[in-house]
């Protein structure tokens, strides 16, 4: 039977960590809880929203590398894989965690609400002007005062109705960062291949799959990705393969021949050809 464990149980850190939350739902940090570099990927089962007020911060999501500086903000989505962040010495911000049942409770389509496109998934951050900064902290603030309001039995709703106001103005502050020019559609092409290779790479890694999908020739699909992203198609999805591969390498203890499994291939050796190809190395090889 396959055991599954989180890559990376997050909330260890909160023992030792002043927070406010209500809760394992929805909870406010004012530092950092993972600060050491982390050498391999692993996959957040939350949302999580930092403010970045001084300093800087790098790290990289779903194989994308970010370094800014403040005033910023920065979403990472649940699922997401990514790597520790480095933060600067001086760094001061805030974390707005929310974790999947939470998004779920409000029933609002938060990737909607935020009105996600190709540039934020290139980059899942944006500078902010000052009030941009000051409305987003003034968000927190008022977070803050709701949770610490224990004694109201309407505490979570009311923390709910002010996290569906917050992500759509996170959404108003991406759009206002987003460049619409004559590069929208094809951008937008590139954003719904991503969408497609992100929900079927574990059942479907090739190129004509997706090309059906979106009812267009090979040819055009890969010019566009390419132009557009600076990445091929089908390293796309092998990027996709690879990374979900890794993260379960290192941060589970399942076998290779689970991890062949759950990524469908047909036979542990076919994976083992396949990651070599992608990596350099076999799956024992990087487990190690």
């Amino acid at each position: 039977m396959k055991q599954r464990i989180l890559p990376f149980n997050w909330r260890e850190r909160l023992e030792n960590t002043e927070y406010y939350s209500v809760g394992n739902d929805f909870i406010l940090l004012e530092k950092p809880v993972i600060t050491e570099v982390l050498d391999y990927p692993f996959k957040l089962d939350l949302m999580i929203s930092i403010l970045c007020l001084k300093g800087t911060m790098k790290g990289s999501v779903n194989m994308q590398s970010y370094e800014f500086q403040a005033p910023t903000v920065m979403v990472v989505f649940p699922d997401q894989i990514i790597s520790a962040g480095q933060f600067s010495e001086d760094f001061s911000g805030h974390f707005i965690i929310m974790s999947k049942q939470f998004i779920t409770d409000m029933n609002v389509n938060v990737r909607e609400s935020l009105s996600l496109n190709f540039t934020l998934r290139q980059k899942p951050w944006i500078p902010l002007n000052e009030s941009g900064l000051n409305a987003l902290v003034r968000y927190f603030g008022v977070f803050k005062e709701a949770i610490r309001t224990t004694e109201n039995p309407y505490r979570m709703e009311i923390v709910k109705h002010l996290t569906v106001a917050f992500l759509y103005d996170l959404g108003f502050h991406f759009n206002l960062f987003t460049v619409k020019d004559d590069k929208l559609k094809r951008e937008m092409l590139v954003e719904k291949f991503l969408d497609l290779v992100q929900t079927h790479y574990k059942e479907q890694r090739e190129l004509s799959f997706y090309v059906d999908k979106l009812c267009l020739t090979p040819k055009h699909l890969s010019k566009v990705i390419k132009e557009v992203s600076g990445t091929t198609a089908n390293e796309w999805i092998d990027n996709h393969v690879t990374l979900e591969a890794k993260a379960l390498l290192k941060s589970t203890n399942m076998t290779v021949q689970q991890i062949s499994e759950e990524l469908n291939f047909p036979s542990q050796s076919f994976f083992g050809k396949y990651f070599k190809r992608c990596t350099g190395m076999s799956p024992s090889e990087y487990k190690k």
